[in-house]
């Protein structure tokens, strides 16, 4: 009889102990009229086109055999067969023809074209020149066959003595030759003679 009553009493706790598997196994499981979606990146990170993804990478710029600029970027992804760099984080020194730095442009990021020695910056670009001159602007290009910088959006233009305003600009890299397209104003102190 009290083989019969252990038995009994194991066969109890074997089912009481299924029961409450049962249970929390049916808690931790979603309602199936649950509608809610599972949480996904806003974006991919990696372009699954990318043929290279680069960190730190370095690049220099020529004109016939002279070095132009130091092109460093924090991410760089390479496609159409390495001629269209996607760069992040962005940092162009420019050098004069004697290879003295010239000016610094910086940007969250662009593209550099190597078949049409074209850099197009975009996001918080600003370009400080050895001169003091300083360009602020979101989107702009860096020409290297025409040895232009150009933009068709809003832009600041810091000099020592004045500052320049407008919508759309071009100019050579030393920012003096400036041809601002719409919208121009510019600030300038005067000197008003004493009576």
């Amino acid at each position: 009889m009290r083989s019969a009553t252990m038995w009994q009493h194991g066969i109890r706790l074997v089912v009481a102990s299924l029961v409450t598997v049962v249970t929390l196994g049916a808690a931790a499981c979603p309602a199936k009229n649950d509608k809610k979606a599972p949480p996904r990146a806003a974006k991919a990170l990696l372009p699954d086109s990318a043929e290279q993804l680069g960190f730190g990478v370095s690049t220099i710029l020529t004109d016939k055999g002279v070095n132009k600029g130091e092109l460093l970027a924090d991410t760089t992804f390479t496609y159409d067969d390495g001629t269209r760099l996607e760069l992040r984080r962005v940092n162009l020194t420019f050098f004069t023809s004697l290879g003295m730095k010239d000016g610094v442009m910086t940007s969250r990021e662009a593209t550099y074209n190597a078949r049409l020695s074209r850099i197009e910056a975009r996001g918080d670009v600003v370009v400080v020149r050895e001169d003091g001159k300083r360009l602020t602007t979101q989107q702009l290009v860096y020409d290297q066959v025409r040895n232009q910088f150009f933009t068709d959006s809003a832009f600041v233009l810091t000099e020592p003595k004045r500052e320049i305003s407008g919508i759309g600009f071009e100019s050579d890299p030393a920012l003096t030759n400036f041809r601002c397209l719409r919208a121009c104003k510019g600030v300038a102190p005067v000197k008003v003679p004493a009576q």
